[in-house]
């Protein structure tokens, strides 16, 4: 197990249909930007503001 997590990790090695679509970085980014958290207290209240 050490072997496998020793390796430095590098951009050459990335394999290139890991990569994201553009379409799932706009909805994250959406629903980041809609998505408000309210701190009451102790307690943690989300809401989605579309």
């Amino acid at each position: 197990m050490q072997k496998m997590y020793s390796k430095t990790s590098r951009v050459d090695d990335v394999n290139k249909n890991m990569a994201p679509k553009e379409e799932t970085i706009k909805f994250l980014l959406d629903y980041s930007a809609a998505l408000s958290v309210i701190d009451y207290h102790k307690l943690k209240f989300e809401a989605l503001l579309n």
